[in-house]
């Protein structure tokens, strides 16, 4: 048996310098776009590492410290699970904590998506990409990128 999943996961906000907003679609519910997420690996995982790793597995984007950093925004999200996922938590699991992470990247990086995750990728402008959104919180974390960048 699987184990279950940890209720806590980082959410990564992809953009551009002229704040495109990557976002991909759910292979297990098409239509549902986001922007890159996962659940810490381990309850000692740190929540950078699980970010960098997230960003990888999803789109094989390197965060690699120097051309490529992930910005930790030190905010993190309470959200009650979708009911479709619960399944794949503890039982009595109902809320997550999600951290917050943004990153700039090239508008020409490669993407590669993982097939069994993701079906396909839009660049967007970011205030179309918070609409495309199926979840509340990543649209709420795009809204906030140009006061975060500005902040920088």
């Amino acid at each position: 048996m699987k184990p279950y999943k940890i209720p806590e996961s980082v959410l990564v906000v992809i953009h551009t310098a002229d704040l495109q907003v990557l976002l991909i679609e759910r292979a297990d519910k098409p239509g549902f776009w986001q922007s890159v997420t996962g659940s810490l690996d381990a309850v000692d995982e740190p929540l950078l590492q699980t970010a960098a790793r997230e960003l990888f597995e999803e789109t094989g984007i390197v965060a690699d410290g120097e051309h490529i950093v992930l910005r930790d925004w030190h905010l993190s999200n309470i959200y009650t699970i979708y009911p479709v996922w619960r399944h794949r938590y503890a039982p009595g699991v109902t809320e997550n904590t999600e951290h917050v992470f943004s990153v700039e990247v090239p508008r020409d990086i490669a993407i590669t998506l993982s097939p069994r995750e993701h079906l396909n990728h839009a660049w967007l402008p970011h205030l179309e990409a918070a609409d495309k959104c199926f979840s509340s919180s990543n649209a709420e974390a795009i809204l906030q990128l140009p006061a975060q960048l500005s902040a920088i």
